[in-house]
C-alpha cells in the first residue's frame, strides 16, 4: 500500500499538540531536526506527527529495540485527531513515563479516546519512545433511575 502523503501545516497555525504556540515554534522545530529536550516534548511531537501522518518521524523517534518492522499510517487516513491531554508524567534520569489521552474520530463515527501510559528512554542525549500500555478503564458510577 502506498504510504500517505504528510500534510503541510500552516507555520502560523496553533500546534496540533494543544500548546498555544504556532506549530513552527512548537512541534514543527522537532519535525525539522531539532531534538526534544524532554520526553514530554517528544510525546507531543509524536502526537503531532500522527496528526500530520509523518511516518518517518514516528519511526526515527521509536526506539530500535521496540520499533515495528512494518509501520504504515495509510489505514488511519479517515482518522481526525481532536486533541491531546497529558494526565501525568514521571521522569527519573534517562527514563520517563507519561500518561495521556488522545481524542479522535474515525470518519463520521463518534468521538473516541485512547488512554496510554508511554515509556521513553534517553540514549546519547536523544529521547525515544519505547513502548506503551493501556491502563484499565476507570469505572463510572451511574445512578439508578427513580421509578
Amino acid at each position: 500500500m502506498t504510504p500517505p502523503v504528510p500534510a503541510q501545516p500552516s507555520p502560523i497555525a496553533r500546534c496540533h499538540c494543544g500548546n498555544l504556540r504556532p506549530y513552527a515554534e512548537c512541534c514543527g522545530r522537532f519535525h525539522h531536526g531539532e531534538q526534544p529536550e524532554t520526553a514530554q516534548q517528544l510525546m507531543r511531537a509524536r502526537y503531532s506527527a500522527y496528526v500530520l501522518m509523518m511516518e518517518d518521524y514516528l519511526l526515527e523517534t521509536w526506539h530500535p529495540s521496540t520499533r515495528p518492522p512494518d509501520f504504515c499510517l495509510a489505514e488511519t487516513i479517515g482518522t481526525r485527531w481532536l486533541g491531546l491531554d497529558v494526565r501525568s508524567q514521571q521522569q527519573s534520569g534517562e527514563w520517563a513515563k507519561i500518561e495521556f489521552i488522545a481524542r479522535f474520530r474515525v470518519g463520521n463515527g463518534p468521538a473516541q479516546q485512547q488512554n496510554e501510559i508511554s515509556r521513553f528512554v534517553r540514549e546519547d542525549g536523544r529521547w525515544y519512545y519505547l513502548d506503551g500500555e493501556f491502563p484499565p478503564p476507570t469505572p463510572t458510577y451511574v445512578q439508578p433511575r427513580k421509578r
